[in-house]
C-alpha cells in the first residue's frame, strides 16, 4: 500500500471573506500583544543591563577553601574544583557515573506523518487546496500520536512507555562552600556517555521488559534486530555534566549561596565551566543580555508584520474575485504591512526608550538635532560660497 494519501479541499469565496474577517481580529490582538512586548523587552534588558553593572561593581572575589563571616549578606564570586561524595545512576539501566547529572535520551522508532499542500485561487475568488500526506518511519524523541494521521489505520505507533529523564546529585562541595540543587541547576555543560559491551550483562539484568537488549554505537537498543530497527524499538543515549572547575557569584548565605537582590531590580546568581574571573561573568552576561534583547526585538517585528497581515487580509481576498488582481493586491498589503511593522516597531521602542532611558533618550535626540542643525549650516554655507553661474547676458 502506498505511504502517500492526497486531500482535495476547497473553499468558496464567501467562506475565504468569512475566515479573513475572524482574521482580522486575531492580528489586532497579536498586534497589540507584540507592542506590550516590545515595550516590555526595552525595560527588561534596562533593569537587567543596570543589575548587572551594579552587580560588577559590587563583588567581592573570595577564597574558595574559607568562608568568611565578614562577607556574610554580600555579592562574592569565587572558583574551584566542585566535589561530591554522591554519584548518579539510571537505576533502571543500571547505569552509574561520577558527576552532577546524567541525562537519559530516549528515542522510539515511529510512524511520522509530512504534508505538502499547494493552494490555487480560482476564477470568482474560491480557493483549492490540494494537500499530500506522506508516511516515514523515524527515531523521535516523543510519542506521535498515530490516532491524529490522516491515514491511522496502516501507521500505528505503539505507546511510548520509556521516557527521558535526568537524575542529579542533592548537594555539591566547592571548597569550604556547599551548593545545593538550585546552583546545581545551573551547570548545563554535557559530555556524551558512552555505553560499552561489558554493561550488558547488568544493564539487561535491570531492565524490566522482555524485549532484548543490545549496546549499538555506545547507546542501548531495545528491540529484535539493531541493523533493522522496527516500530516500537528503543534505543537510549545519556549525557553526563562532569565535576570539575566551576566559577560561582551569588550572594553568601552561610556557607551557601542564594540570589543577590540589586537595587536595580533583578536577582543575581550566576555558574560558569571552569575558571573564570567575575569581570568575564558579567561581559558575557551583559553580551547574552544584548543578544536576547535583540532576539525579542526581530521576533516581535515579525510578528507585528503577520498580524497587520491579517488586518489587511480581507482586501486581498475580496480582490481574488480576479486571480491575479488578488496577487497583485496581496503584494501591496504585504509591503504596506511590513511597513507598518517598521514604524509601529520602532516608534514602541523610541519611546520605551524615553520611558525608561530618559537622560539617555533626550541626550541622543539633542545630539541628533544638534548634528542635523550642523549640516543644514554647513550645507547653507556652501551654497552661500559657491560662485555664480554664468548666465545670459541682457
Amino acid at each position: 500500500m502506498s505511504d502517500q494519501f492526497r486531500e482535495v479541499t476547497s473553499v468558496s469565496w464567501f467562506g475565504r471573506i468569512k475566515r479573513a474577517v475572524g482574521g482580522v481580529l486575531v492580528g489586532l490582538i497579536l498586534a497589540v500583544a507584540m507592542v506590550a512586548v516590545l515595550f516590555w523587552n526595552e525595560g527588561r534588558a534596562v533593569t537587567t543591563a543596570r543589575s548587572l553593572a551594579e552587580g560588577a561593581g559590587a563583588v567581592v572575589s573570595v577564597p574558595v577553601d574559607k568562608v568568611d563571616a565578614v562577607n556574610e549578606g554580600e555579592l562574592v564570586h569565587t572558583t574551584g574544583p566542585l566535589t561530591s561524595s554522591e554519584g548518579v545512576g539510571d537505576p533502571d539501566f543500571a547505569i552509574e557515573a561520577k558527576g552532577v547529572r546524567l541525562v537519559r535520551n530516549v528515542e522510539m522508532f515511529q510512524w511520522v506523518e509530512n504534508s505538502k499542500s499547494e493552494t490555487n485561487t480560482k476564477l470568482g475568488g474560491g480557493e483549492e487546496t490540494v494537500t499530500t500526506y506522506s508516511y516515514a518511519k523515524e527515531w523521535q524523541d516523543r510519542p506521535i500520536a498515530s490516532a491524529e494521521f490522516k491515514q491511522p489505520a496502516n501507521h500505528q505507533n505503539p505507546s511510548m512507555e520509556l521516557g527521558s529523564r535526568s537524575f542529579q546529585i542533592h548537594e555539591g562541595k566547592l571548597g569550604a562552600f556547599t551548593l545545593d540543587e538550585p546552583m546545581l541547576d545551573r551547570i548545563g555543560d554535557t559530555d556524551p556517555l558512552t555505553i560499552t559491551p561489558s554493561q550488558l550483562a547488568d544493564i539487561t539484568a535491570a531492565y524490566s521488559g522482555t524485549e532484548r537488549v543490545s549496546i549499538v554505537d555506545g547507546r542501548i537498543f531495545i528491540g529484535a534486530n539493531p541493523t533493522s530497527p522496527a516500530i516500537g524499538d528503543y534505543r537510549i543515549g545519556y549525557q553526563l555534566v562532569p565535576l570539575g572547575e566551576i566559577s560561582v557569584i551569588g550572594r553568601q548565605t552561610g556557607d551557601r549561596f542564594s540570589p543577590y537582590q540589586t537595587v536595580a531590580g533583578d536577582e543575581l546568581l550566576m555558574v560558569d565551566t571552569g575558571r573564570v574571573p567575575a569581570e568575564k561573568m558579567f561581559a558575557e552576561a551583559v553580551s547574552v543580555n544584548t543578544i536576547v534583547t535583540w532576539l525579542v526585538r526581530a521576533g516581535c517585528l515579525l510578528l507585528l508584520a503577520l498580524g497587520f497581515g491579517l488586518l489587511l487580509a480581507p482586501l486581498g481576498v475580496l480582490a481574488d474575485v480576479i486571480p491575479f488582481v488578488g496577487s497583485i493586491v496581496r503584494m501591496g498589503t504585504g509591503l504596506i504591512a511590513f511597513v507598518l511593522a517598521l514604524l509601529v516597531g520602532t516608534a514602541t521602542i523610541a519611546v520605551a526608550w524615553f520611558w525608561y532611558r530618559p537622560l539617555l533618550a533626550i541626550g541622543i535626540a539633542v545630539a541628533g538635532l544638534a548634528v542635523a542643525l550642523l549640516l543644514t549650516r554647513l550645507g547653507r554655507r556652501k551654497v552661500a560660497a559657491a560662485p555664480p553661474q554664468a548666465g545670459a547676458t541682457a
